[in-house]
């Protein structure tokens, strides 16, 4: 009896014994399949920084009360303010000289034109620092679905890589990358864990 007994606590130890490790192995290797991968992730965010650093994007991620323009980022001319939610000041509206398509004049346009939020200045930041703000929901409020969303889709990002001529008649530069190409990456960087550059 008391045999039947050891033989009996002794298969259940070994049956519990053997679904722990199961569960163990089985835990781990889900563990790895989500382990980002650092390097790659660090690799996806080198070429996304150039992007976001462009005057295209840092003059309207200001640290200011006033947008900027230009590939010499001067501040925008007849002291356009920011205002409270960021469409310019009661007086001037981004809206009275910016319409929905960029003007023959020079003027750049788009159906929404405004400046970043200030929570989401990257002026003076560096590619690490703003990195660390698009990961960041106090900074930049949002999710990374929402983030992917602004940059692969959002009109007013996509006119970076379409921004006509300046008042002079120059064409303004424009990323060294694809709007598509940038998008991607941006995907690619969320995927492989969304590393940040120390």
């Amino acid at each position: 009896m008391i045999r039947n007994w050891t033989f009996t606590v002794t298969a259940l130890l070994l049956v519990t014994l053997g679904m722990m490790t199961a569960t163990f192995l089985a835990t781990s290797l889900r563990g790895q399949a989500q382990t980002p991968d650092t390097q790659r992730s660090l690799a996806y965010f080198d070429r996304i920084a150039p992007v976001l650093q462009h005057p295209r994007c840092m003059n309207c991620h200001t640290s200011t009360d006033f947008p900027r323009q230009g590939d010499d980022s001067h501040p925008h001319i007849m002291n356009v303010k920011r205002g409270a939610e960021d469409l310019g000041t009661a007086a001037l509206q981004c809206s009275t000289c910016h319409q929905k398509a960029n003007s023959a004049s020079g003027v750049p346009g788009n159906e929404v034109w405004h400046l970043a939020p200030l929570r989401m200045a990257w002026e003076g930041l560096s590619a690490g620092d703003i990195c660390r703000s698009l990961t960041d929901p106090a900074k930049g409020g949002m999710t990374y679905e929402r983030l992917i969303a602004h940059m692969a889709t959002d009109h007013l990002v996509a006119w970076a890589w379409q921004p006509g001529n300046d008042l002079a008649g120059k064409p303004r530069s424009t990323p060294l990358i694809s709007h598509g190409d940038f998008g991607q990456l941006v995907r690619d960087w969320v995927a492989s864990g969304a590393a940040c550059p120390s």
